[in-house]
C-alpha cells in the first residue's frame, strides 16, 4: 500500500458528527449537532429560489459576490462601527468553518503557537495541525472568571494567533470588553493575530457583543469570522465569511480559492436579501426565542438531576450528569440516546485533557418547543432508572 500523509494521523472523526449517526439509528432526538429543525425565514428562501430560476447558477466571484460583501460591509458599519472595504476586506467563504481554516493557513507557519480557551469547539484541533502549528490551551472556568494572570503567562514570542469565540461554544460563555480589552492589549505586545469566531454574534441573553476587531488597535491584527448559518437557520447553505485587513484577505482568498473556488453562488444572492431586507427587529425576535427555548431545557435538565448553567449566548447547555450516572461520558451519550431516546454530545470532546472523572455532556437547544417538550417526556424515563 502506498504511504500516507502523516499529518492527519491524529484526527478522530467528528464526534458531534457521530453522534447525529447515532440518534438516526437509534430514531433519538438529535440534541447533539447545532441545526435548526424550524424553518429558515421566508425571505431568505424566497430570495433563494428567485435567484436560482434567475439562472444565477453559474460560478460568482471567487471571493464572494459584490452584493453580498457590499451588504456585509454595511452591516459591520451600522452595528459596529467597523470600517469594512467590501472590495479588499471581506472573502466570502464555505461556512465559518472554512473561513477558519483558510485564515490560519494565511497567517500560521509550522512551529508557531496558536491559543485557545478551553473547551473549545472540535474543528479548532484539526485546524491547527493542519497548519503544523501547536496549539495551546487556556483553561477558561465554565461559568467562572477568566485568569488574566494565566491568559498573559500563555503568550510569548511563538504566539502567533489567538482563536477567540465568542458567544462561545460549549460553554455558550460572551466575553465582556473588559477581558477583551485585556486580549487585545496582550495580542498588540506579542504581535499576534485575533480570529474570532463570531458565529453566533446574534443569539445572545446577557452581554452585549463585541468585536474585538472594533477596539483600539485591533483592526490591523483581527480577522473576523462568522456566517450565515446560525443566524437564518440555514447551517446547510454553508455561507460564510472573513473580515481582515487588505494585505491578510489577499492570502486568504489565495487559499480559498484553491481549497473551494468560491461559495454557492445563489445562496450568496439570499444571504444578500436577507442582511437588506431584515431589521434589528428580527435579530431580536431571534434572540428572545432562543433564550425560551434555552430556559426550557435548562429546567428539563436540572429538574432531572443535571446541574448547568444557563449560558450567556449560543444555543447549548453544557451540564454535569454526575447525579445521574457514573457512567463515562461517551457511554453516557450513547445510553441516553440508545435507551432514553435524547442524544447529547460527550463534553470530552471539547476538552483538551480527557479526563476520565468528568461527567458532562452537551446538548443543542436550537430546536423547534414541541421537539424539546418531546426530550422533556423522554427524559421522565430518568426518574424512573434512578
Amino acid at each position: 500500500m502506498p504511504r500516507y500523509g502523516h499529518r492527519t494521523a491524529g484526527f478522530t472523526e467528528s464526534v458531534i458528527r457521530g453522534m447525529s449517526a447515532l440518534a438516526r439509528k437509534h430514531q433519538a432526538i438529535n440534541l447533539a449537532q447545532g441545526f435548526p429543525d424550524f424553518p429558515a425565514p421566508d425571505v431568505i428562501k424566497q430570495a433563494a429560489a428567485k435567484a436560482i430560476m434567475a439562472d444565477v447558477n453559474q460560478y460568482a466571484i471567487t471571493w464572494g459576490s459584490r452584493r453580498l460583501r457590499e451588504a456585509l460591509a454595511r452591516k459591520y458599519h451600522e452595528w459596529y462601527g467597523m470600517a469594512v472595504d467590501p472590495e479588499q476586506m471581506i472573502t466570502v467563504t464555505c461556512g465559518s468553518t472554512e473561513a477558519m481554516v483558510a485564515s490560519l493557513m494565511a497567517i500560521v507557519d509550522p512551529g508557531d503557537e496558536v491559543l485557545v480557551f478551553d473547551p473549545f469547539y472540535e474543528n479548532y484541533g484539526p485546524d491547527a495541525i493542519l497548519c503544523g502549528a501547536t496549539l495551546r490551551h487556556v483553561p477558561l472556568p465554565i461559568g467562572g472568571a477568566l485568569d488574566l494572570d494565566r491568559l498573559g503567562a500563555a503568550f510569548s514570542a511563538k504566539t502567533k494567533a489567538i482563536i477567540l469565540n465568542s458567544p462561545a461554544n460549549p460553554t455558550g460563555r460572551v466575553f465582556s470588553r473588559h477581558e477583551l480589552e485585556h486580549i487585545a492589549e496582550l495580542c498588540v505586545r506579542f504581535d499576534a493575530w485575533a480570529v474570532t469566531d463570531e458565529i453566533y454574534e446574534h443569539i445572545r441573553y446577557d452581554g452585549a457583543h463585541v468585536p474585538i476587531a472594533s477596539l483600539p488597535g485591533m483592526a490591523e491584527r483581527t480577522i473576523t469570522i462568522s456566517g450565515a448559518s446560525k443566524t437564518f437557520a440555514v447551517t446547510g447553505w454553508r455561507i460564510g465569511w472573513a473580515v481582515a485587513p487588505a494585505a491578510v484577505t489577499s492570502s486568504i482568498r489565495k487559499v480559498h480559492d484553491f481549497l473551494t473556488v468560491g461559495a454557492p453562488a445563489p445562496l450568496m444572492e439570499a444571504v444578500a436579501d436577507a442582511l437588506e431586507e431584515l431589521d434589528r427587529g428580527f435579530y431580536e425576535q431571534l434572540a428572545c426565542e432562543y433564550c425560551g427555548r434555552r430556559n426550557l431545557l435548562h429546567e428539563v435538565l436540572t429538574s432531572h438531576g443535571f446541574r448547568a448553567e444557563k449560558p450567556a449566548g449560543a444555543y447549548y447547555i453544557l451540564a454535569d450528569y454526575s447525579a445521574v450516572s457514573d457512567l463515562p461520558d461517551m457511554q453516557f451519550a450513547e445510553w441516553l440516546t440508545r435507551e432514553i431516546g435524547v442524544t447529547p454530545v460527550p463534553g470530552s470532546s471539547f476538552f483538551s485533557v480527557k479526563d476520565p472523572s468528568r461527567r458532562m455532556v452537551r446538548f443543542a437547544f436550537c430546536k423547534k418547543e414541541a421537539t424539546l417538550n418531546e426530550a422533556a417526556a423522554r427524559l421522565l424515563a430518568l426518574s424512573r432508572i434512578r
